[in-house]
């Protein structure tokens, strides 16, 4: 009976397509179906991988967490969440218009400011006369869609800084830090990197490759962190009294997050749903998996016992060394790029206790160090055969990208080195930016934010009357 009333109705449709004229418009239905089709399938794409980039800055805040003194763990989470409210409003104000704007090589224009002309548009981004004018990062998703996309990017970046100052800088004085870092470094790095124009990327400029983030994230937040730390000077109790990780399993939390968002880090960098999103995730996954790997022979090898800690920071650091390579390479390279990262940064994490810096939770060694190694690595092993929009690296042919990248790590390490230096040095005249040392010893929680983690805390602060 149902066979039967659905042919009448097919045959209906067809006698009333003749009866109208409609009956031979069918193929301009159906290429505006695909096109519908294609938009809403790489909106949902870009959507659901902007939440997994949303994801990670509290993923990063329970893996930091995990690490510092269990009175200061609130402070530690907050450093990472109020990211989300900072940048969560600058960007939307002036952050995505330096960014992304046209404006010169260096950095955006205000033609976005607040949003304005940022619309649901989903071709052309910017109307203009002059089609050189035009700028559309992404035809097949809202225009908004691509802004709020690069935001989840502005949010944990600065977070990651965190790592490098924890338990030592107000609260007042960091928040105030990130605003002027996501605005003066973030932003006009993006724009070099990124935006169509700009000095460094592949858009129109020198013609580096990043393709998720290895110089505007994690090379710019890695530098900065190291200059930062250099900045402050060392916790009260480093490096006599430091205490091991108050929970590790808050860290194994925080690494599975990171990993698990970084699939839309990496993935959504592909800007729609298809071929290249997918090159992106397997490299992703390789790539960390085989960094972890790594650095749990290393700890066996050479320290007799694999740790769950050493797990969780070999992963990170393998998905740092792969996020500017993941659009370029094979999955084979992939695994080459986390085994070089993890081994390289597991050495530069010792090198930093031998210098005697107190990088907290070795922000500059895995995030500055990892990220340098798989923007190098990303020149040697890139090739046209998995993305034609990129450039063969060394391995391929062409040696000139390797120069290229090298151009592009030192210019970031210039900028964000320089930019927070002066950052700081504004803030240390004018707020101030280590706690007393009184409020230091006896915890960030309970004198920044007036609240504790863990009911217990008052039985253990230290005493200032009797250290």
């Amino acid at each position: 009976m149902l066979k039967k009333v659905v042919i009448i109705g097919a045959i209906a449709s067809l006698l009333l397509g003749v009866l109208t004229g409609n009956a031979f418009a069918a193929p301009t239905d159906v290429n505006a179906a695909i096109t519908n089709a294609q938009e809403s399938a790489d909106t949902a794409f870009m959507l659901i991988c902007a939440a997994l980039v949303l994801l990670m800055t509290p993923g990063l805040a329970f893996f930091y967490g995990g690490f510092v003194r269990s009175r200061n763990i609130l402070n530690t989470l907050m450093m990472s969440f109020v990211l989300m409210a900072i940048v969560g409003v600058t960007w939307i104000l002036w952050g995505y218009s330096l960014a992304f704007a046209p404006g010169n090589p260096f950095i955006g224009g205000l033609e976005w400011f607040g949003l304005n002309n940022v619309g649901l548009e989903t071709t052309d981004y910017l109307k203009g006369t002059n089609p050189a004018e035009i700028v559309s990062y992404a035809p097949t998703i809202p225009h908004q869609a691509f802004m709020i996309y690069q935001a989840m990017f502005a949010i944990i970046t600065p977070a990651l800084i965190s790592g490098a100052i924890a338990e030592r800088m107000n609260f007042t004085a960091y928040s105030l830090f990130v605003l002027l870092w996501s605005t003066f470094i973030y932003s006009p790095l993006a724009h070099m990197v990124w935006a169509k124009g700009g000095f460094l990327g592949l858009a129109g400029g020198l013609g580096a490759l990043d393709f998720a983030g290895g110089t505007v994230v994690h090379i710019s937040s890695g530098v900065s962190a190291l200059v930062a730390a250099m900045y402050l000077g060392p916790r009260k109790t480093y490096p006599d009294r430091l205490s091991p990780p108050h929970n590790v399993p808050f860290i194994l939390l925080g690494a599975g997050l990171l990993w698990f968002g970084w699939f839309g880090f990496n993935a959504g960098s592909a800007l729609a749903s298809g071929g290249l999103a997918t090159t992106a995730f397997v490299a992703t996954n390789t790539g960390a998996a085989a960094a972890a790997l790594m650095w749990l022979i290393l700890e066996k090898v050479l320290r007799g016992k694999p740790t769950a800690v050493g797990a969780a920071t070999g992963a990170v650091a393998g998905l740092v060394g792969i996020t500017p390579a993941a659009g370029f390479v094979t999955p084979l390279a992939a695994i080459l790029i986390g085994g070089i990262t993890s081994f390289v940064c597991f050495y530069a994490v010792s090198f930093k206790h031998k210098v005697n810096i107190d990088d907290a939770l070795d922000t500059f060694p895995v995030h500055g160090v990892g990220g340098t190694i798989g923007a190098i690595l990303t020149g040697i092993f890139a090739t046209t055969a998995v993305n034609s929009a990129g450039k063969n690296g060394l391995l391929f042919g062409n040696p000139g990208q390797l120069v290229t990248q090298i151009i592009a790590i030192v210019v970031a390490y210039i900028i964000a080195a320089v930019g927070t230096w002066i950052i700081l040095k504004i803030l240390d005249v004018t707020v101030g930016l280590r706690i007393k040392e009184e409020a230091e010893l006896q915890g960030m929680d309970i004198n920044e934010h007036g609240e504790e983690g863990y009911n217990e805390e008052f039985g253990e602060r230290i005493s200032v009357t009797n250290r």
